[in-house]
């Protein structure tokens, strides 16, 4: 999925220097953003109170939309570089074609990973036909400076592991929880796990203290460390957590993120991540140009014109009050 605000800021993200070195309970509200013909979006990251959680830098939450009578999804070919993006259903089906030839309809609870390293672009439509309803989230992970220019690639794995507890299934979508390693390929220490709620559950979920986290609600209600959670709603927790209390007040769905403070700083602009605003404009030049990012065939339509780099001053990072 893509970032198709027509005038998107460039933004400065990550640093140690603003992540919350101790437990806290901060909650996040989400800006409405239209993607395509059909389809609203409730963006979490990056956010006003905050720009990264780990590695994670950007989250969009979706659904569930009825879209029986709509086209449903429908993003046009674009680039991304620098990244890594994580598609994640609970309803619907999301066909993905992109540059490096990958064509792969991703359903309910598998993941869709896809590595940009230097450059790729892709595709995301609804199949036609389609189910009715469709629900889900979009996450990307910022790749170090390490690995941000490896080859560009595809996964798709159906079958990811699990942890379980009396009326909690955690699936770990990426990185490591509690015993479960995601078999997608991580290039930081990260955590992304799908939490599966009971109604009536009470639970404690191991976590790691050197890691900062969040949560975001996909459906029901949890109350995370005692506060009541949303769906569309990100509660940040920090770091320095041991475990993560967990109460469902109804049958409820969370999305855990973690890891590792992201030590670099990074420029974020449209679907690019880079380390200087000379990276961005590079990317954009490459791809009005039709170089770099590739093409991707068999998608019905022009792919998406960037949006126009605005003057090299940066919001700040991290916390803006």
């Amino acid at each position: 999925m893509s970032n198709l605000d027509r005038q998107p800021a460039l933004s400065a993200c990550g640093g140690r220097g603003f992540v919350v070195a101790e437990p806290v309970r901060e909650l996040l509200s989400p800006r409405t953003v239209k993607l395509g013909e059909s389809t609203e979006v409730r963006r979490l990251l990056p956010n006003l109170g905050r720009r990264m959680v780990g590695a994670w830098c950007f989250v969009d939450h979706y659904g569930p939309d009825d879209i029986a009578d709509e086209p449903g999804m429908q993003v046009a070919p674009h680039p991304h570089s620098g990244l890594q993006t994580v598609s994640w259903l609970h309803e619907g089906e999301v066909l993905h074609r992109d540059s490096v030839g990958s064509l792969e309809t991703i359903r309910p609870r598998e993941l869709g990973l896809m590595t940009s390293g230097r450059g790729i672009s892709h595709s995301e439509e609804s199949p036609r036909p389609h189910a009715r309803f469709l629900h889900g989230a979009q996450l990307w992970v910022a790749l170090p400076d390490a690995h941000r220019d490896v080859e560009p690639h595809f996964q798709h794995h159906a079958d990811l592991p699990t942890v379980t507890a009396p009326g909690l299934t955690a699936t770990v979508i990426l990185g490591t929880l509690d015993t479960a390693t995601s078999p997608g390929t991580a290039y930081s220490p990260i955590v992304g796990a799908d939490l599966t709620l009971a109604a009536g559950t009470e639970s404690r979920l191991p976590l790691d203290p050197d890691f900062e986290y969040a949560v975001l609600s996909m459906s029901g209600e949890t109350h995370v460390d005692g506060v009541p959670v949303l769906p569309g709603s990100m509660l940040y927790l920090g770091c320095g957590r041991t475990e993560l209390p967990l109460r469902a007040a109804s049958d409820a769905s969370l999305m855990l993120l973690g890891g590792e403070p992201f030590e670099e700083e990074i420029v974020m602009f449209w679907n690019w991540i880079g380390r200087s605003h000379h990276d961005i404009a590079q990317a954009r030049e490459d791809w009005m140009n039709g170089t770099r990012f590739g093409e991707v065939k068999g998608y019905d339509g022009p792919p998406i014109p960037s949006p126009e780099l605005p003057p090299t001053h940066l919001k700040p990072r991290g916390r803006v009050r």
